[in-house]
């Protein structure tokens, strides 16, 4: 059992204060005294007591069954990360948790498996991440694309440090807000489905610690699925390039995601591809590009 109470009241206020009565078909009314709906609408909404969802915001969530989960979720309009986040949080809050124990491994590695498929994925970059989105393994030209985020000594390398805490980041990526809000999601969705993750607690205070710029995007509760879309970098070898990615899950390996980011074939984003590994291979590179 976690104790994530003040984590699922504030998200639960969240969600609230963002909805206006009009939206669910309340009357707005006058004299309201908080942002959003009331706790007794969303209790209505809900087909809860009062009483009931009080106590649900002030973060009991231990014994809430899936119905009453549900019905949180159609009241407050969550989508559907926000929903699994909600489940997330109260299977933590359980008194007899099914822990779900994200993959050990030595720092930078993984099964030899794994790190075999990366490598023969020569056309497109691909990595594998953790919950604390170390980039635990990675190909040819995943080294290459993030070879700003290799330059220090520390490894397994880190999304989240290098976005929040390394300059070169707002180089890298051409939206760093975009990228900044997507990867605070992913954390708070992480952080909700391994609550036991030493790593990932530690990598979250330090980043409170160090970054206003994280410290306002942890505050906000937002949550996110991220499976697949676009994204476009600005490598210094190489200009823009825009890639699609696709990220999953590996079932053998809970917590290890796989992210594969490819070009359109025959276009300029596939002909810069060849040229960063052209570049990786030929210009000196691979004093960036090692996981070790």
């Amino acid at each position: 059992m976690v104790d994530n109470r003040a984590e699922i009241s504030d998200f639960l206020t969240s969600r609230r204060a963002r909805l206006r009565p009009e939206q669910v078909g309340l009357p707005a009314g006058s004299n309201r005294r908080v942002p959003g709906l009331r706790r007794s609408e969303v209790a209505t909404l809900a087909g809860l007591s009062v009483e009931y969802y009080s106590r649900i915001e002030r973060g009991d969530l231990a014994g809430a069954s899936d119905s009453v989960l549900s019905a949180l979720a159609r009241a407050l309009e969550l989508d559907d990360a926000e929903v699994e986040h909600l489940f997330d949080l109260a299977r933590a809050a359980s008194p007899s948790p099914r822990r779900r124990r994200p993959a050990r491994s030595r720092p930078g590695t993984v099964r030899d498996g794994l790190q075999t498929m990366l490598d023969a994925i020569t056309g497109a970059a691909a990595f594998i991440r953790n919950p604390a989105q170390d980039m635990v393994a990675a190909n040819h030209l995943a080294r290459a694309l993030y070879s700003e985020m290799y330059r220090g000594r520390e490894r397994p390398v880190n999304h989240s440090r290098f976005i929040f805490l390394d300059p070169g980041a707002h180089e890298l990526y051409t939206d760093w807000v975009r990228a900044a809000d997507t990867n605070v999601a992913i954390l708070r969705t992480e952080s909700a489905r391994f609550p036991h993750d030493p790593d990932l607690a530690q990598l979250i205070g330090e980043l409170s610690m160090n970054s206003d710029e994280f410290r306002t995007r942890w505050a906000a509760h937002n949550v996110r699925r991220h499976i697949s879309g676009t994204k476009t970098f600005h490598h210094r070898a190489i200009g823009d390039i825009e890639l699609g990615y696709e990220a999953m899950e590996l079932p053998d390996d809970p917590g290890l995601t796989l992210t594969i980011y490819t070009a359109v074939p025959g276009s300029v984003a596939e002909e810069s591809l060849h040229l960063l590994g052209t570049w990786a291979a030929t210009e000196g590179a691979g004093r960036f590009t090692s996981d070790r």
